[in-house]
């Protein structure tokens, strides 16, 4: 296991580590109890480099991994090796390899909140609380069936749209970078038109990249250095780059299958869910929904914050906001 350390932001040490038969790439910080950290797409550990600081200031151990099939980590090459039950997998293998035996907490986003949320309801032995950021709690099913959502949405919806084998691959690792400048962008607070949500549906005839036009300019919360930072991140696999993370939409029906026997089971842990006013989530799910999600499946919320303006992605756009309520959560845990 290579170990180099990053600079920009603290001793984060780097290194890979095999959990069920895939190599993971992790950024690690800090002595203490676990807290795991989970990204979501198309991100990788490197979003979450605001939190790295002010949690290992607390006295926790900090690592957050680049999830299946994303950046630095590993791409296995079967598309049904992305379902949720893998991904949980790797948590739990994960918690047991870097916890000594002890539970975590456990920090999901976009996707790695679906797969906090399924982790803390199918083994609250390992998980001790659970915090997640845009995505509310969900049944360990996941994400809704994609018919369910083409009827909603169209057949341009963008889960539906990411079905196409190959299609969704090239037009984003054509230019990694200008990917993410326009996905960061054009899911965040600071877009056009950010005060009313909305579905991503690409219209018939257009690609995905033509809803998401490059800015003129980034927001304050992103730099041009996270660009290439993302960037560097997603170069080891060249046109593949962004396969592994497409996957997991590509698993959306079979995870309806595969946890179907887990349905209603609830998160028996302490929980805290964390969300932007102006994230499209709130679109998709509605205020209504998520409220009935929380009080049907975290019976131990701890709190639901909102943050006023803030978009999809959380904890970038938010660090402070965000840290605060990650580390009032873990003093409710540890108090």
């Amino acid at each position: 296991m290579t170990r180099h350390t990053d600079s920009a932001y603290g001793d984060i040490q780097h290194r890979a580590i095999e959990v069920n038969g895939v190599r993971l790439h992790l950024a690690e910080q800090g002595e203490g109890p676990l807290v795991l950290l989970l990204h979501g797409f198309p991100e990788s550990w490197y979003s979450w480099r605001h939190q790295f600081a002010p949690l290992v200031a607390a006295g926790y151990r900090v690592v957050a991994p680049d999830q299946r099939g994303y950046a630095r980590s590993e791409q296995p090459a079967a598309v049904d090796a992305y379902t949720l039950l893998h991904l949980v997998g790797d948590v739990t293998g994960l918690i047991t390899a870097l916890g000594g035996g002890e539970p975590a907490v456990v920090v999901g986003h976009d996707w790695g909140a679906p797969v906090a949320w399924a982790a803390a309801a199918l083994r609250p032995d390992l998980v001790r609380g659970v915090a997640g950021l845009s995505v509310p709690p969900l049944p360990v099913t996941g994400l809704p069936p994609l018919a369910q959502a083409r009827e909603r949405f169209g057949d341009g919806f963008y889960q539906n749209y990411f079905q196409q084998p190959g299609v969704a691959d090239a037009e984003l690792a054509q230019d990694p970078r200008s990917t993410f400048r326009r996905i960061l962008f054009s899911g965040s607070g600071d877009r056009p038109g950010a005060d009313r949500p909305a579905a991503w549906v690409v219209p018939e005839g257009r690609t995905l990249l033509d809803t998401v036009p490059d800015p003129e300019k980034l927001p304050h919360w992103l730099t041009e250095d996270d660009i290439e930072a993302f960037g560097a991140d997603y170069a080891e696999h060249g046109e593949h780059a962004f396969t592994g993370p497409l996957n997991w939409y590509r698993n959306i029906d079979r995870n309806n299958e595969l946890g179907a026997a887990f349905a209603g089971r609830a998160i028996e842990v302490p929980a805290l869910y964390v969300a932007g006013d102006r994230d499209m989530v709130t679109a998709l799910v509605g205020p209504e929904a998520t409220a009935l999600l929380l009080d049907k499946l975290t019976p131990k919320l701890h709190r639901h914050v909102t943050l006023a303006g803030a978009g999809h992605w959380t904890q970038q756009e938010r660090p402070a906001e965000v840290n605060a309520a990650l580390l009032d959560f873990l003093r409710h845990l540890d108090g």
